[in-house]
C-alpha cells in the first residue's frame, strides 16, 4: 500500500497540477478529486481514497492548509506538509495538492474533475456542518462532472486523536469523557441552533478598538522610554458593537441601543461593520466623541505597550438620559433577550439601570472593571438580574472577598442579584456555571493556546446569554462558553466575531 519514495513528484502546486490534468484529459484520462484536511491518516480514509481510485483513471486529493483548518485550537496536530506527504505515499493516490482557499470550491473550478468525491456521511446536504457540500456540487456540475459517495467504513480522525493524542490540556481531557457520557456534538450544535428565534436587545457603550502595530528600536539615549517605529493600524469595532456581532451569528433578530459621540462619531465606519442583521439605535451625546482605544502593539509577538483612551465617561446629559429610557419603554417588552455590556463609560446611569432591571423579560448582565473605573462599577450596581456573566477578579471585587471559596461568593451574587443563573469565567482554571436548582459545575480551559484575549469575555458573554436565556442546563452554558473563550483568544481584537460554523466543528472535535 506505501511506496518509500517519489513523494515530491506527486506533491504539485494546484496550478501546476491543473496543467498535468489537462493534459491527462487530452489523452482521454478522467480525473477523480478527493478534498479534505486528513489531520490523522486512518484505514477509514485509505478504504475512501481506494473506492474513489476506481471512480476514474486518476486520483488526485486536495489538501486543506493549516491555516483554514477550524477544527479548534491544537488542530491541525499535523502540518499541512506532514499531511500531504502521508497522503502522496499510498498508491491509490497520483497527486496531491494542498489548496489556496477555506473550500474545495476553487480547486474544483481549478482542476475540473470528472468526479467528485466525499463519504457518506456527507450525502445528506442538510448534516453538513460547513452548508458547503452544495457549492461544492454546483462547481463540479458546472465543470461537466458529477459527485460520488463512497459507502466505505468510515472513522472519525477527532476521535481517534482526541483518544490517542493529548490534543488537550488533561484537565479537559478528563472533563471531556464525562461530559460526552451525557451530550454529543449533534445534541450541543442543535441547542445552539435553537437559538436563533430569539429576539436579543444588546445595550451598552461602544468602544473603538484601535491597534497602532509598531516595532521597538530601542531605548532612547536621552530618555528613560522605548522608541518604535510605526507599522501600520487595524481599527474594530468593540464594546457592545462586538457583542452584537458575536449573538448575531446565533440569533436571527438583534438589536443594538448605545451612544455615540458627536464629535468624530464614527457611525459609517460602525454601520459597515455591523452584521446584517443588527439592527442600531444610535443616540448621539453633543458633549464628546465617540470612545476609542488606541493599543500600540509590539507587531512581531503581538504585546500591548501602551494605551490611550479617548472617552468621557461622566453621566449622560439628564435630557439625553430621558430620550434612552422614554424609547426602552416603548421596545423593551418585546425581546426575549436583554443583553447588557456595562464597561463603565458613563452610558448606563442608576436609572436606566433600574429600568433595565425592572422591565426587561430575561436580563443577562455583564459589569467590566477595567484601568478607568476599577472599584466603581460592580456588579451590585445592579438590583437584578437573571444571567449574570463576569470573571474572578470582577466578582471578588464586588463581594469585598479575596479568599472564601467561590461558589460562596457566588450564592452571594445570585442571593443580592436574584440570579438564578451565574458564570465566572476564571482564567487558566476555566469557568464555574451555577443554576438555582442544578448546583455547581466546573468547566477547565478547552486550550491554553491565546493569541489576544482583548474581546474574549464579551464573546463569551455574548454566546452564553441567550443559553441561558432559552433555559439551557448550567453545564452545558458553561461548556459553550468556554469553547466560544477557546476560539475568541485566538482572534486579534475584534477583528472577526466568533462565527457559527467553527464553533460547530471546534464542538464536533472535542465530543467525537
Amino acid at each position: 500500500m506505501i511506496r518509500d519514495s517519489g513523494l515530491d513528484a506527486k506533491i504539485l502546486s494546484l496550478d501546476e497540477l491543473a496543467t498535468v490534468l489537462s493534459r491527462e484529459r487530452a489523452r482521454g484520462k478522467r480525473a477523480v478529486q478527493c478534498h479534505g484536511v486528513f489531520d490523522l491518516l486512518h484505514p477509514g480514509h485509505i478504504r475512501h481514497l481506494e473506492a474513489a481510485r476506481r471512480e476514474g483513471d486518476l486520483l488526485v486529493v486536495t489538501v486543506t492548509p493549516d491555516r483554514f483548518v477550524n477544527k479548534g485550537p491544537g488542530r491541525p496536530v499535523f502540518n499541512q506538509r506532514l499531511r500531504a506527504e502521508s497522503l502522496a505515499a499510498l498508491v491509490s493516490v497520483d497527486y496531491v495538492a494542498i489548496t489556496e482557499s477555506p473550500t474545495a470550491v476553487d480547486a474544483i473550478r481549478k482542476l475540473g474533475p470528472a468526479v467528485y468525491v466525499k463519504g457518506s456521511d456527507y450525502a445528506d446536504s442538510a448534516a453538513d456542518l460547513t452548508g458547503k457540500i452544495d457549492d461544492e456540487r454546483l462547481a463540479v456540475e458546472a465543470g461537466g462532472g458529477r459527485v460520488h459517495f463512497t459507502t466505505e467504513i468510515t472513522f472519525s480522525s477527532s476521535g481517534l486523536l482526541n483518544v490517542h493524542f493529548d490534543v488537550y490540556p488533561e484537565e479537559a481531557q478528563a472533563f471531556l469523557r464525562e461530559f460526552r457520557t451525557r451530550y454529543t456534538a449533534d445534541a450541543v450544535i442543535g441547542a445552539l441552533k435553537g437559538l436563533k428565534d430569539i429576539r436579543v436587545l444588546v445595550i451598552g457603550d461602544t468602544i473603538i478598538d484601535e491597534y497602532h502595530y509598531v516595532q521597538s528600536m530601542g531605548k532612547s539615549p536621552k530618555e528613560l522610554l522605548v522608541a518604535t517605529r510605526f507599522l501600520r493600524e487595524e481599527h474594530f469595532a468593540g464594546g457592545i458593537l462586538a457583542c452584537a456581532n458575536h449573538v448575531a451569528g446565533f440569533c436571527e433578530r438583534v438589536d443594538v441601543v448605545t451612544v455615540l459621540g458627536a464629535r468624530d462619531s464614527r457611525e459609517a465606519f460602525i454601520r459597515e461593520r455591523l452584521k446584517p442583521n443588527v439592527t442600531p439605535k444610535f443616540f448621539v451625546r453633543p458633549d464628546t466623541g465617540t470612545a476609542v482605544k488606541r493599543r500600540f502593539v509590539e507587531q512581531a509577538f503581538l504585546n500591548k505597550m501602551f494605551e490611550i483612551a479617548f472617552l468621557d465617561d461622566t453621566e449622560l446629559p439628564p435630557s439625553l438620559a430621558d430620550q434612552i429610557a422614554s424609547y426602552l419603554r416603548g421596545v423593551l417588552d418585546q425581546y426575549d433577550l436583554v443583553l447588557v455590556a456595562d464597561y463603565g463609560h458613563g452610558f448606563l446611569n442608576r436609572d436606566l439601570i433600574l429600568q433595565l432591571a425592572g422591565e426587561s423579560r430575561f436580563l443577562a448582565v455583564n459589569v467590566q472593571t477595567n484601568s478607568a473605573n476599577t472599584g466603581f462599577n460592580l456588579i451590585t450596581k445592579y438590583p437584578r438580574a437573571d444571567y449574570v456573566c463576569i470573571d474572578e477578579p470582577e466578582v471578588r471585587l464586588a463581594m469585598h472577598d479575596r479568599t472564601s471559596p467561590m461558589q460562596d461568593i457566588i450564592r452571594r451574587v445570585a442571593k443580592d442579584l436574584a440570579a438564578r443563573r451565574i458564570t465566572i469565567t476564571r482564567g487558566h482554571h476555566g469557568s464555574m456555571a451555577y443554576e438555582e436548582q442544578e448546583g455547581f459545575f466546573e468547566v477547565p480551559v478547552l486550550s491554553r493556546e491565546v493569541v489576544d484575549r482583548i474581546g474574549a469575555g464579551d464573546a463569551y458573554l455574548a454566546i452564553t446569554a441567550p443559553c441561558a436565556a432559552g433555559g439551557y442546563p448550567a453545564e452545558l452554558v458553561g461548556f459553550v462558553g468556554n469553547a466560544v473563550g477557546a476560539l475568541a483568544v485566538r482572534i486579534i481584537g475584534n477583528r472577526t466575531a466568533v462565527e457559527p460554523v467553527p464553533l460547530f466543528k471546534f464542538i464536533t472535535a472535542l465530543l467525537k
